[in-house]
């Protein structure tokens, strides 16, 4: 199935699996959404992600995290730049999400990186998604 806007089918799907109580989620495979899965992993809003090789096509697979109370770990996401309408930012506008409780997600020059961690190498780029 062709998809416009695959970011949005992964926070999409992301979602849906939290809302539903699953455990895992497969999502087809692509070098953003895999930096995606790894900003996730190492901001502790999912326990870990493998890599499924096959064929014809590769999947990545997502634990999800839950709190003590069965709750999702990821309460919300919200895509920001798509296909339709790019949205960029300066250094010095980076957004803060849920004052500094979620977190911003940038396609910067030197790669796919939270917003605190674009602040510190000084760059700006293209906001993807928000996460808290």
């Amino acid at each position: 199935m062709s998809v416009n806007d695959p970011i949005a089918d992964l926070l999409t799907r992301i979602r849906n699996a939290g809302m539903a109580r699953h455990q895992t989620v497969t999502i087809p495979l692509s070098k953003i959404k895999r930096g995606i899965a790894e900003i996730l992993q190492a901001e502790g809003y999912i326990k870990s992600f493998e890599v499924q090789e096959g064929t014809p096509f590769s999947n990545l697979v997502l634990t999800l995290k839950y709190a003590a109370d069965r709750k999702p770990v990821i309460t919300g996401l919200k895509r920001v730049s798509r296909p339709g309408l790019r949205v960029y930012t300066k250094r010095n506008e980076i957004p803060r999400v849920r004052n500094g409780l979620g977190l911003s997600i940038l396609s910067t020059p030197k790669g796919l990186m939270t917003g605190d961690a674009a602040w510190k190498a000084g760059v700006g780029g293209e906001i993807v998604c928000y996460i808290w």
